[in-house]
């Protein structure tokens, strides 16, 4: 009796890159709304401890993501051309313009939030064909 093997190895590796990366961006979408969502429009600020609020919504369109396909991450956050270090004073707290901040995150709690639906990004990821 004989048999044949065929070593795909290669081609699996790259299939689970591929699904790997797709999965990245899934969820950093998925974080990046659950973020926007939970910063409101409003004149008013947020209480210490609540998500940040917004006048005009530059804070909530500024955040933005985008896959590393090299190192298989994500970054998720603000962009500073937008909206400089205001972001930064809000998230960990301190100044920014001469102005005292208290900590007003809304990128960890997002995380957080939606943690437990992440590791579904990645199911199925990887096809045969």
């Amino acid at each position: 009796m004989q048999s044949r093997t065929r070593d795909n190895t290669k081609q699996v590796l790259a299939k689970a890159k591929k699904g790997s990366i797709k999965s990245l961006g899934h969820a950093g979408a998925t974080i990046r709304l659950t973020a926007k969502r939970s910063i409101r429009r409003r004149k008013k600020a947020s209480a210490e401890g609540k998500p940040p609020s917004t006048r005009k919504g530059q804070l909530r369109g500024a955040i933005m993501y985008a896959v590393e396909k090299q190192n298989d991450l994500v970054a998720i956050g603000p962009e500073h051309t937008k909206v400089g270090k205001s972001a930064s004073a809000h998230e960990h707290g301190g100044r920014y313009k001469r102005q005292r901040y208290p900590k007003r995150p809304f990128m960890g709690p997002a995380l957080e939030t939606t943690k437990e639906r992440l590791p579904r990004k990645w199911a199925g990821s990887v096809k045969a064909h």
